[in-house]
């Protein structure tokens, strides 16, 4: 029995069953390395990659240490975007199919927080949240910490960055003295360390390799003057043709301005940036996630919570300045055992940042020609998927199931053309493929789900 099995772990019977069945088969490294020094009441510094596995890492663990018949919040997760509390939210309540009665509340800003309160009244056994909402329930009284064992701080490098270094350090004021802390970063800053000198104590450091083999990841940069980088993007998508893809620039209006670009030329993009609105951003998330949009365009923090396992490509449209964050940018591609495909672009002035990636990297660039490319082809992607919105949601007890058997009920749509199925609190997104989705809206229309009628629409 190796090292990176589960069943080397002081799990319960019911624990290792339920990881079974969600195809958690043996342990990533970062799992591997971590969990044993959580389950013994460490404190945590760790640095991985993204797609490493590290929700499950201290997830699997704060849910072993529940006492759930103390109805007490023992566990609070901090995340820098909703995007990402929602997505470890999920991914901690599919963890927690082996503890009957587990209470996991997210409470983030930029959706009501009158629900919020409500669903305080009766304590969570875990709350996972941003710095700033989390806060306000706690100068307002509507959340207790008072019962606290563990604190974790996800993505903390991102945190720093969104300003909330000093929300970080007020919600702990409100922990008690004696409590475990997780901290993890994709990233490894000098404000890491300082946080970690000031709210953590003896913390056992943990790194996992964040650089990407050569062979998951291939890369090619090309110098292009900035009036060409335009044309130079669609250069790059008519020749490598990818059906899924994430662009990354630097700022806000400058993926707007790409998502109008390419939807010109009949390519199928959204953009994601911090200026939409929070129901704006849920529904480009899901309709990416889901294959319901082919192209998403998208600032680094924006792009938080992203969870693709099989991204083929990623295109910098700019460098970024930090070396670091291309490496994470990349990342999102060649995850999971698969192969990826890197593309960026530079201006001549960029050089500093090709030197500093090659640092870091440890590698030699040598710039590609643009001019090489093919752009004979032609690309103008459909999506497979559409996306159905229901206005209901966890709040009205639905569940995937519910969706799912209302839409195949009249044995005209399989299950099989039905993809991802997004719950949020008062509303579902399912993705259902093309050819069917004006018969699948019809279905929920016509139709009840759990006895009860819920308006639908199309999203486009």
């Amino acid at each position: 029995m190796t090292q990176s099995q589960f069943s080397t772990l002081p799990l319960t019977a019911k624990e290792l069953s339920n990881l079974k069945a969600l195809n958690y088969s043996t342990m990533t490294a970062i799992q591997a390395k971590s969990l044993p020094i959580i389950l013994q009441g460490n404190d945590l510094l760790a640095q991985a990659k993204t797609g490493s596995g590290k929700t499950a890492a201290f997830g699997i663990a704060l849910l072993h240490q529940l006492t759930v018949t103390n109805y007490q919040t023992e566990a609070l997760i901090l995340c820098p975007t909703r995007e990402l509390a929602d997505q470890v939210s999920k991914e901690l309540r599919r963890l927690a199919r082996a503890i009957p009665n587990t209470k996991i509340t997210t409470l983030c800003g930029g959706t009501p927080i009158g629900p919020q309160f409500a669903s305080l009244e009766y304590r969570p056994h875990i709350v996972v949240g941003t710095p700033g909402r989390v806060l306000k329930h706690l100068n307002k009284g509507s959340l207790k910490l008072n019962q606290l064992k563990t604190l974790v701080l996800d993505e903390a490098d991102r945190m720093l960055d969104m300003g909330f270094s000093d929300d970080i350090h007020q919600v702990i004021a409100f922990t008690p003295d004696k409590r475990q802390t997780l901290l993890f970063s994709a990233t490894y800053p000098k404000e890491i360390k300082t946080i970690s000198r000031t709210v953590q104590n003896k913390p056992i450091d943990v790194r996992v390799e964040t650089q990407h083999q050569e062979n998951q990841i291939e890369q090619h940069f090309y110098e292009v003057a900035r009036e060409q980088r335009e044309s130079a993007l669609l250069t790059l998508l008519h020749h490598y043709q990818p059906k899924a893809c994430v662009i990354f620039c630097n700022r806000k209006q400058q993926c707007q301005d790409i998502a109008d670009l390419l939807s010109k030329h009949k390519i199928s993009a959204k953009a994601l940036h911090g200026d939409l609105e929070q129901r704006e951003r849920d529904q480009v998330l899901t309709q990416f996630a889901n294959q319901s949009c082919s192209i998403l365009i998208a600032t680094d923090v924006a792009s938080r919570g992203l969870d693709i396992k099989e991204l083929p490509m990623v295109i910098n449209y700019e460098l970024s300045p930090d070396p670091e964050v291309h490496v994470h940018r990349i990342g999102r591609t060649g995850r999971a055992g698969h192969s990826g495909i890197a593309l960026s672009l530079f201006q001549p002035s960029e050089a500093r940042k090709i030197i500093a990636i090659e640092d870091y990297l440890k590698i030699s660039i040598t710039p590609s020609q643009i001019t090489e490319l093919n752009t004979n082809t032609t690309y103008q992607i459909t999506p497979p998927m559409v996306t159905l919105c229901i206005n209901g949601g966890r709040k009205d007890k639905l569940r995937a199931g519910d969706i799912l058997g209302a839409l195949t009920a009249s044995k005209k749509i399989q299950g099989a053309n039905i993809g991802k199925i997004d719950l949020f609190d008062y509303t579902v997104y399912v993705a259902v493929e093309q050819a069917i989705s004006t018969l699948a809206l019809q279905q929920l229309l016509n139709g009840k789900i759990k006895g009860r009628k819920f308006k639908a629409r199309i999203i486009k």
